[in-house]
Parts: C-alpha cells; sequence; structure tokens
C-alpha cells in the first residue's frame, strides 16, 4: 500500500486540520461541550501550526500531526481515516532521528491507547483532573532503546489524540 505524501505544514492547513479535529470531537460522546467550533479551530491551528514542528500527510490533507522538538512532545495527531496508516506514518517521521517522544492521550480514548502501544509507547504518569476539562489523560512514552522504557520526560506538556 502506497502512503499519501508527508510534507511540513503551513498556516494554510489550519482549515482542513481543524475538519478533521471537529470530526473527531463530533465521535467523542466523553468529550466536554464547550470545545472550539470548526472556524475557531481553524484559526487556531493556522497560527499553531507554522508555529511547531508539525507535519500533514496526504493531499487534500488526511491528517496531521503537531510536535514540539525541545520536550519531545506530540501535542496533536489526528487523523480522517483511521487503519490507514496515515498515524503510524506521521508518528514514524516524528520517532526518526530521535530517542525520545511522548504525548498525553484522554483517558477514555482507549482506542488511542491501543495505537499508541502497537508504536511502543507505554504508559508512564495519569493526570485525573485532564487539564481542567475532568477529562483524565495518560501520559505515554516511546525510547527508542530501552527494553524497559524509563520516563525521561517533565510530563507538564499537553497532547490532543487521535
Amino acid at each position: 500500500m502506497t502512503l499519501p505524501p508527508i510534507r511540513r505544514a503551513v498556516a494554510a492547513d489550519g482549515p482542513a486540520c481543524a475538519r478533521i479535529v471537529a470530526g473527531w470531537l463530533a465521535e467523542k460522546d466523553w468529550m466536554p461541550g464547550d470545545a472550539p467550533d470548526e472556524a475557531a479551530l481553524a484559526e487556531i491551528l493556522s497560527r499553531g501550526l507554522p508555529a511547531r514542528e508539525a507535519w500533514v500527510i496526504g493531499d487534500p490533507v488526511a491528517g496531521y500531526l503537531s510536535f514540539e522538538p525541545e520536550t519531545a512532545t506530540i501535542h496533536g495527531l489526528y487523523v480522517g481515516a483511521r487503519g490507514r496508516g496515515y498515524g503510524k506514518a506521521l508518528i514514524d517521521r516524528v520517532k526518526a532521528g530521535r530517542d525520545f517522544v511522548q504525548l498525553w492521550t484522554h483517558g477514555p480514548n482507549t482506542e488511542a491507547h491501543r495505537f499508541y502501544a502497537r508504536e511502543g509507547f507505554v504508559p508512564v504518569e495519569t493526570r485525573p483532573e485532564g487539564r481542567g476539562d475532568g477529562v483524565p489523560e495518560i501520559r505515554m512514552a516511546w525510547h527508542r532503546t530501552s527494553g524497559t522504557p524509563q520516563d525521561t520526560g517533565s510530563g507538564e506538556e499537553q497532547s490532543d489524540h487521535e
């Protein structure tokens, strides 16, 4: 299976990424109902994507990943169609040349937990109160060389989830 191309995200990708996030939010009945609407998400993402190491897959955009190299933290990974290898391809792009990557995932998002576990991430910390929204979160970490992953991150960064 040939995957679509991956490239660095630009501000103009914000609306396409916002549609993907809005679709994900609509599917998750456990998410609080006060999330930004698609237009607000587009504005946020149009400003935020260029500020981080962000990648998109596909043309049109079928998924994106936002990464902060300084803390080795994935802040967002969303794909519009699961099961096509897009999330794995984006994760692999970020893992390339690194020995450690971390992220936060919502506690109720068990589908994402299984995906991250397949990609070698292990739970290292929980935040029962979430980010103030009441949705518990789990920090997961990936280590390239460690047989038994050890936590090397601060755990203070936030992430969104596939």
